[in-house]
């Protein structure tokens, strides 16, 4: 998630009616709860901050809701929009800072707790964290051994989303490895479709391609240690994954309008491209999100006319799983740090998961949800590789960037991979300016 400048879903749902800046979600039923007793926060007010908008903060409004019901507490909701950073910045010195933000990159969680600005979560969060979650999703919300951040949305970026029609008429089936995966592509482009619609508009999509060439290919000791700059952008691995990812970045019949057709293409387009109704590729990689464009701005159906399959393994290594998420952390000079503590053990539990679960375009990373409580089979199938990946599961890389390198649109690793889809003859002297690009952002 995600990045100071665009954010995955932000971008792919921005399309949809957006809401209003502040949300409230007040208390239904009075002053006693379903159990007989008080609300324990009738009359308290929790003020959250996060990037969503349209589609996405309606249904975590659904969430908010339920807490509403649950505890008595009114919820008010603010966007901050893409730049969480620099907006929660400015509200925490000019003395409004929200009680909760819902932080959408490691590197954004990170400079909040090294500013001072985060409370460390509860005891009750931490056990319920170990409890619900697998130990990776605690380990990317710890900041210097404290734990601050729970990851309450997550996203699968390893599925390469398909037409059905179009993989039938083409007679190719779901590909397991990535040199099936280019055989497959040139097998659908012979039949006269394209292969892929790639969105490269933005820079964001194109690393999430890298990071699961990347990860397949290097392993997982690599990819740690290049998304915390221990190797060099400059290294080996590097190189041999720009190269693999050349072959289909290259090839003008695996790609809808070749690289320069695809520096065009946004990710709402490269969606409409394969689902809408000219299509124009026969898949488009890219998160789970997909399917909540498909079902709410494309009006189609996934599982029936939108399916997807795991990102396929590289070179005889295992297939990835690269994810991204929404932690929530409570800011200390918020007004109401204690209620804001109270909504974030809600959002530890399988039964606020729930709520955004049944109304679409969510996964959880939290392993208690129940299969049944999910929109659709698809999104349950995206859900549980999720959560069976367990601690093999590796954040998005760029989101553990610093902005400069990894959130930047027109800067950085955004850039120079927009500047390889349009000309990837040359992986050894991208590798060469992503390191340049790296060193300084990473202050080395």
């Amino acid at each position: 998630m995600r990045r100071s400048a665009v954010r995955h879903t932000r971008v792919a749902l921005s399309g949809a009616a957006v809401l209003g800046l502040a949300l409230s979600a007040t208390a239904c039923g009075g002053d006693v709860s379903a159990g007989g007793g008080k609300k324990e926060l009738n009359g308290q007010t929790v003020t959250v901050a996060g990037v969503w908008t349209g589609v996405e903060q309606r249904n975590f409004k659904q969430v908010l809701d339920a807490f509403s019901e649950k505890t008595g507490a009114k919820v008010v909701f603010s966007s901050t929009g893409d730049n969480v950073s620099t907006v929660v910045g400015s509200q925490i010195e000019g003395g409004n800072a929200p009680d909760v933000v819902m932080v959408p990159q490691v590197g954004v969680l990170q400079q909040f707790a090294r500013k001072g600005w985060l409370a460390p979560l509860s005891p009750e969060i931490s056990a319920a964290a170990k409890t619900n979650f697998a130990k990776v999703w605690k380990d990317y919300g710890t900041v210097d051994k404290t734990y601050y951040g729970l990851y309450f949305k997550a996203s699968h970026k390893s599925t390469v989303w398909y037409s059905p029609e179009a993989f039938q008429q083409a007679g190719v089936e779901p590909a397991k490895t990535y040199k099936e995966l280019l055989a497959s592509g040139r097998t659908l482009s012979d039949s006269g479709v394209p292969a892929f619609s790639v969105a490269g508009e933005a820079g964001w999509p194109l690393t999430d391609w890298f990071e699961n060439v990347y990860l397949s290919q290097a392993g997982q000791e690599n990819y740690d240690k290049l998304a915390a700059h221990e190797i060099p952008w400059t290294h080996p691995t590097v190189v041999k994954a720009l190269t693999t990812l050349g072959k289909l970045f290259g090839d003008k019949n695996l790609v809808a309008g070749g690289g320069s057709g695809a520096l065009r293409t946004d990710f709402p387009e490269s969606v409409q491209q394969v689902f809408g109704p000219e299509p124009k590729a026969g898949m488009v990689y890219e998160g789970d999100f997909v399917s909540a464009l498909v079902t709410d701005e494309l009006h189609k159906q996934v599982g029936k006319d939108a399916k997807f399959f795991p990102f396929p393994s590289v070179d005889g290594g295992k297939a990835p799983v690269v994810s991204g998420g929404d932690a929530a952390v409570v800011l200390k000079t918020g007004k109401n740090k204690k209620a804001g503590m109270e909504l974030v053990k809600y959002l530890a539990s399988p039964e606020a998961a729930s709520v955004w679960a049944k109304a679409g375009g969510y996964i959880s990373p939290n392993k208690k949800v129940p299969a049944s409580a999910y929109h659709d089979e698809v999104t349950r199938d995206a859900a549980k590789s999720l959560t069976d990946a367990g601690n093999s599961v590796r954040f998005d890389m760029s989101d553990q960037a610093p902005a400069a390198f990894g959130g930047t649109q027109g800067a950085g690793e955004w850039k120079l991979l927009q500047d390889f889809l349009r000309d990837p003859s040359d992986p050894k002297g991208t590798a060469d300016k992503l390191e340049a690009a790296a060193a300084k952002a990473y202050g080395k």
